[in-house]
């Protein structure tokens, strides 16, 4: 097989500008879609390890990253129909669709509204719970801050400074790397490249998406943290109990980023999986 590389570009979609990691080579394809606030850079060690067997597609979803970050609405289904334009523009599709957090949401509803470019699933530490309401607020009653960095000190002075108060915030260094791969020097100093707007609106239009379970009729993997804060042991069982072909398993010391919090629980795991699609 032909070396496996990653290239880097700008796709147009749905009107934006998305930033794209694509490893270019493979027949099949899978497609990781990152949590909020973050971006295709923290699947980096999960395209090492599958670059030289598939085809590995990683895009800021909008919002993030170097991808645009457009005033709008940021429901569910807006990022779902960009992760189906991306598919279309790489022709890469059936895909194995793999979301982490707010990534699994967006992940789910592309299976389930567009089937035809999806062939597996895999939600890592994502609860289908969400706000009871179908309404979606305009963009002008959406706050232009997210709960959790509205108060955080930014601009940072230093990377240093940066460093320091990410870690006082998150005890575990998955989480302060995390954000600290979207951190960006600026003219002020030091912030993050995702929208505080985007990040609020993508909050306030998260909505329940049990419905969704049932419609997917491919093999789904499902994966809590052991010590979750996301996914309810509860969240997690009403969901397996509505996928007609669903794998599960709890990631140990972990309470969000199991990939990255244990890997050498996780991978094995999702090895045995995509064994069978």
């Amino acid at each position: 097989m032909e070396e496996s590389r990653i290239k880097r570009s700008m796709i147009k979609v749905n009107g934006l500008d998305l930033f794209c990691r694509d490893t270019v080579v493979g027949e099949k394809a899978i497609l990781c879609l990152h949590g909020r606030w973050g971006r295709g850079e923290t699947w980096a060690d999960f395209i090492s390890r599958y670059k030289d067997r598939y085809r590995i597609i990683a895009p800021d979803q909008r919002g993030h990253g170097l991808s645009d970050k457009p005033i709008g609405r940021y429901a569910a289904e807006d990022l779902a129909a960009d992760a189906h334009e991306l598919i279309k523009r790489f022709d890469c599709g059936p895909v194995i669709a793999i979301g982490h957090s707010m990534g699994g949401r967006i992940a789910a509803y592309l299976t389930a509204l567009f089937p035809h470019v999806v062939k597996a699933l895999a939600i890592l530490d994502e609860t289908a719970e969400g706000h009871e309401s179908s309404e979606y607020l305009s963009p002008d009653q959406v706050p232009p801050k997210d709960d959790l960095t509205a108060e955080w000190p930014t601009p940072y002075t230093t990377c240093e400074d940066a460093l320091q108060d990410l870690k006082k915030r998150f005890p575990r260094e998955t989480n302060v790397r995390y954000f600290l791969e979207s951190l960006v020097e600026i003219t002020e100093g030091y912030d993050f490249l995702f929208s505080r707007y985007a990040m609020s609106a993508l909050a306030t239009h998260s909505r329940k998406w049990f419905h969704l379970l049932p419609r997917i009729q491919y093999p789904v993997l499902l994966v809590r943290a052991a010590e979750s804060w996301c996914l309810s042991k509860e969240d997690a069982e009403k969901m397996r109990s509505l996928i007609k072909d669903c794998t599960y398993f709890e990631v140990g010391n972990s309470d969000h980023m199991v990939y990255a919090d244990n890997p050498d629980e996780f991978y094995p795991q999702f090895d045995s999986f995509l064994s069978r699609v």
